[in-house]
Order: structure tokens, then C-alpha cells, then sequence
């Protein structure tokens, strides 16, 4: 099948990551003479992409019935709302976009696009096997605009951490305590001053309530444009990747393509982007899934490594991503997907 038009269709909610995703996919595929829409309604085109999941199943039944391939893209489930009080409205919709996206997988797709093996494997697990095919294509990155080189104000007194979130709510909030904790103890092996920043959504009483509790400056920057991502990246000495059990953060391949180095965790699609000396992942020291203590030992002294060889590791960082997650190689494999 040759494609012309494709219809991209955005999922129910989403943060940064999302919008980024669908615009660079967007983009790549005009590039390749391929036009996008965003409406099930906006015929006629030869494939779509659910990204993640949509309201309109009917839509999706009437084009499985017509003959168009539905391509579903999936990273993980909500969870922590299990294992945290979020709220009964936050409850009930985390629910409900589980189902959602089951439904869609088990009933109305004709492919299945994981962002990960551990994405792949975690569905498996909860829902079994698919009875459609399905791939794994790990999300990209621009690395001529994501890149080490441009403006940047990085400190030469202070090591600087940097936190990349879309949103610090509904039970997210637990990464931001373990980047503190993390930091208290660096400060203190270190014996060097230090700072974290906070960029992503973070409600005014989460601020806060953090308002002179930690023993260094801890900046909340709020939800940047994409456009000034690669210049913060640029501006810190590690990124610490919060999301426990991500499926393929964005915040860590953007860093990775500026030449920040990654600490974390070894949960979810951690250990297949961070590889060799793009950053270290460490392990989590008990049950992530069940919100053990973590081992913020073995983190800090990650930490402390990383800051202590800025030059082997940021070179690593920028590897790593130039051999894995080029755009025009998401861009490529989506659309060998599409027309599949």
C-alpha cells in the first residue's frame, strides 16, 4: 500500500510528550510527501494511528470494517493510582483509560506499536498476547535541533540536576521526593553545593509544600515549549529520570541527544535507552511496583560519578542517541509500519 494521507489520532489527555510525538511524526511524514489529518471524519486517507486511545469506537469499527488498517501506539497503564491517594475523580478516569486502551488493542487494532520491549512485555502480562502483529518502535528525536551544541549556562560552583516531567500530580509526585533524597545525600558525599530543577506541571500546593524543606535551591520552572527544552538540557550535568516503570520517556532520549548524561532506576524501558556510557541505571534496591524504599545510596553514588567525568559520559549521552533515536529513523519505521 502506498501512502498519501494518514489520520493521526491524538489520545483522550497528554502532556508534552504526546503533542511532541505526533508533531514530529507530523512533520516527518510531509516531509516524505505524506500529508497527516487528525480526524477520523477528515477523509479519505490509507492508514491510522491511534495514539494511545480515543473515545470514538465506533469511528475505529467502521473503518476495520471498511478495509483501512488502525495501527494502535501504546506505552504503559496508570498504576499509581492504585498505590496512591489521587483522588476518587483521578481514580476512576485512570480506570476507565485503561480499558480504553485494552479495548482498542484486543478489539479494534490491526497493529500493535509499543514503545518498548518493556511496554510490549508489561501488556502481555496484564491483558496475554495480541491476535494481530505487532513492533517496537522506540520514539525519536531531532538531533540537529537536540543537540550539545548552542547556548547553555550551565554552573561551574554547583552541580545542577535537572527533573523533566509533564506533570508532578496524580501520584507522580513520588519522583520528585526520591530526586530530593537523592540530592540530600549527594550533597552531603559530595561535600558540594547542588540545585535542582523542576521542569513540567507542579500545582502551586505542591510548591508549596516544598517551600524550605530541602538544604539546597529547588526551582519549580513550570511546562516549557519544546523549542527550550535543548537549551535546559544543555544547562544541567544529569538528568534523573523520576518516572518509575516508564515505557519510553521522551525527557531521557532529548537529553541523551543533547549530552546529558541519565541517572535512575532500573524499572521500566530504562535499561534499553540508557546503554553503555550514556548515563548509569542502578538498581532500585526492592519492589518498584509496590513503591518500596529505594536505594538512594546506590543513586547518589550514580550521581556523583556522573558529575565527576562530565566529558566521558556527556559524549556517551550524545552516542547513545545518535545510534538509537534519530527522528528520521522513527519517522522510517512508522511508516514501514503503516504501509505494512
Amino acid at each position: 500500500m502506498k501512502l498519501r494521507r494518514v489520520c493521526l489520532v491524538p489520545r483522550l489527555s497528554g502532556v508534552g510528550g504526546m503533542v511532541s510525538f505526533q508533531a514530529r511524526l507530523a512533520a516527518g511524514l510531509l516531509q516524505r510527501g505524506i500529508e497527516a489529518c487528525f480526524d477520523l471524519d477528515d477523509r479519505p486517507y490509507q492508514a491510522v494511528l491511534v495514539i494511545g486511545g480515543t473515545r470514538n469506537l465506533a469511528g475505529l469499527r467502521r473503518l476495520q470494517r471498511g478495509g483501512i488498517p488502525v495501527l494502535q501506539r501504546l506505552n504503559g497503564m496508570n498504576w499509581l493510582h492504585r498505590l496512591r491517594r489521587t483522588g476518587w475523580r483521578h481514580y476512576l478516569r485512570s480506570e476507565y483509560g485503561n480499558w480504553l486502551l485494552s479495548f482498542i488493542r484486543s478489539r479494534l487494532a490491526d497493529q500493535i506499536i509499543y514503545q518498548s520491549t518493556f511496554s510490549h512485555q508489561w501488556w502481555e502480562r496484564r491483558y496475554g498476547e495480541t491476535r494481530v502483529p505487532w513492533r517496537v518502535i522506540y520514539n525519536g528525536v531531532d538531533l540537529a535541533a537536540f543537540t550539545p551544541d548552542g547556548l547553555y549556562q550551565r554552573p561551574v560552583d554547583r552541580c545542577r540536576i535537572l527533573l523533566v516531567e509533564g506533570s508532578l500530580g496524580g501520584g507522580y509526585e513520588t519522583g520528585l521526593e526520591t530526586a530530593v533524597q537523592m540530592a540530600e545525600k549527594l550533597r552531603i558525599d559530595m561535600r558540594s553545593a547542588l540545585e535542582i530543577v523542576v521542569v513540567g506541571r507542579a500545582s502551586p500546593a505542591l510548591q508549596v509544600a516544598w517551600q524550605g524543606k530541602t538544604s539546597f535551591p529547588l526551582h519549580f520552572s513550570g511546562l516549557l515549549p519544546p523549542e527550550a527544552i535543548p537549551e535546559v538540557d544543555r544547562s544541567a550535568h544529569l538528568l534523573f529520570a523520576a518516572d518509575l516503570n516508564a515505557a519510553c520517556p521522551n525527557s531521557v532520549i532529548e537529553a541523551l541527544a543533547c549530552g546529558l548524561p541519565v541517572v535512575s532506576f532500573n524499572t521500566g524501558a530504562l535499561p534499553e535507552l540508557v546503554q553503555g556510557e550514556a548515563g548509569i541505571i542502578v538498581p532500585y534496591g526492592g519492589d518498584p511496583w509496590k513503591l518500596d524504599p529505594p536505594d538512594f545510596a546506590g543513586l547518589a553514588g550514580a550521581a556523583a560519578e556522573l558529575y565527576g567525568d562530565q566529558t566521558r559520559f556527556r559524549q556517551g549521552a550524545r552516542r547513545r542517541a545518535q545510534e538509537a533515536f534519530g527522528l528520521d529513523k522513527m519517522v522510517e519505521d512508522y511508516i514501514q509500519a503503516l504501509e505494512g
